[in-house]
């Protein structure tokens, strides 16, 4: 136990350790924890869609047909025809031959990268690519390479020098990076892909029913289904439910199938879950305005942010406000919280040293109302 309380106080003292903060109850936007309301503004429920009448009656239908749980894999007796049903809608909402659902994100990511790649491939990621696409590309074995922020000129200098060590490549990037809330360079991306004859996977998890003509993503704005190998993405934020997909070629898919151990060797998601999951793809497709209406106040709040002197990143509805200092940020996040407003600091690991920042992440009920008074607070503390 020693090494386990020098890393807690080490870590106590750098204001980098974390605690859990037990949520009593959540509604439209607002949380109450230890008896005291807040708005929150760290939720991913960006469309507002988890306790959408349409979901909950969904989720609900389906329990009273199946049950609460699927109650085994699914190469067991876990397969429900639901599973399929949703996995035909997701392939396509991507314009994909297929698709495969997983538990979690981060099980999609692991599962995925280590089962397509080996040891004798080669990956590029963003060097700001979430964790679950790092652990992935550790477990794969392959010869890993990372690139600088959204540079595609570093990018290809690596490709230039590193392509040929690997038998397959692959390039690996998020369509919306989830701390910085910024969008990758999808179409310099796809052209060095062709240049150097790399497969390319993206990870839409948060571009996922916010961008788009249909909400379907960054990969639909561009138009570049096509040429993108592998689309992965979550339920658990715009879409309102849980789990995650990953929309590719039936050949692939029928390959993860029968390789991909997170898949192979986890209980099936639940039946309530996929009915929701199923139906909110629905609501993004038949609601458009939500997402319009999102996108407009993420814009009016970053404006306002930017023309105050704050350093502020991203073009989406994830807002982050630069610190840098952990311990300053931790102030910051408290003082707001002081005032009823559920912020949370974002700290190294999770970002690099020196960026510890507060992440605003927006959703639906967000009003101009709401975010004046924010903005008006955040003026007036200003650390």
């Amino acid at each position: 136990m020693e090494g386990v309380d020098k890393f807690l106080k080490k870590q106590a003292e750098a204001g980098l350790l974390r605690n859990l903060k037990p949520v009593s109850r959540r509604y439209q936007g607002r949380i109450i924890v230890k008896d005291k309301e807040y708005i929150d503004f760290s939720s991913n429920d960006y469309l507002g869609l988890s306790a959408h009448p349409r979901l909950i009656r969904a989720a609900k239908d389906a329990i009273d047909e199946f049950g609460v749980s699927s109650s085994a894999s699914r190469l067991l007796s876990g397969d429900l025809i639901l599973h399929h049903k949703l996995e035909e809608k997701i392939a396509q909402f991507k314009k994909k031959d297929t698709a495969l659902v997983f538990n979690s994100g981060y099980q999609g990511n692991l599962g995925a990268i280590s089962a397509l790649f080996t040891k004798d491939d080669c990956i590029f990621s963003d060097r700001l690519n979430h964790a679950s696409i790092i652990d992935g590309i550790l477990l794969s074995g392959a010869k890993s390479f990372r690139f600088r922020h959204n540079d595609a000129g570093h990018l290809e200098s690596l490709l230039k020098k590193e392509r040929v060590k690997g038998r397959k490549a692959l390039i690996i990037t998020e369509t919306v990076f989830s701390m910085d809330g910024d969008k990758c360079l999808l179409k310099d991306l796809v052209r060095l892909k062709e240049k150097y004859n790399c497969e390319i996977m993206v990870d839409e998890a948060h571009a996922t029913g916010i961008f788009g003509k249909n909400g379907s993503g960054v990969v639909e704005e561009e138009g570049l289904w096509e040429q993108v190998d592998f689309i992965m993405g979550t339920f658990g934020k715009a879409l309102g439910g849980f789990g995650a997909y990953l929309a590719a070629s039936g050949k692939t898919v029928h390959y993860l199938i029968n390789t991909c151990r997170g898949f192979i060797y986890s209980t099936a998601l639940p039946p309530g879950i996929i009915s929701a999951n199923l139906e909110g793809i629905g609501v993004v497709e038949d609601e458009p305005s939500r997402r319009e209406i999102l996108l407009k106040s993420a814009r009016y709040f970053r404006d306002a942010l930017k023309a105050s002197g704050f350093n502020v990143k991203g073009d989406s509805q994830i807002v982050p406000v630069i610190v840098g200092d952990n311990l300053k940020a931790v102030e910051f996040a408290g003082r707001l919280q002081e005032k009823g407003y559920w912020i949370l600091p974002i700290r190294p690991p999770t970002v690099p040293r020196g960026e510890a920042r507060l992440r605003f992440s927006l959703t639906f009920y967000h009003t101009k109302e709401i975010l004046q008074k924010l903005i008006d607070d955040i003026r007036e503390i200003k650390i």
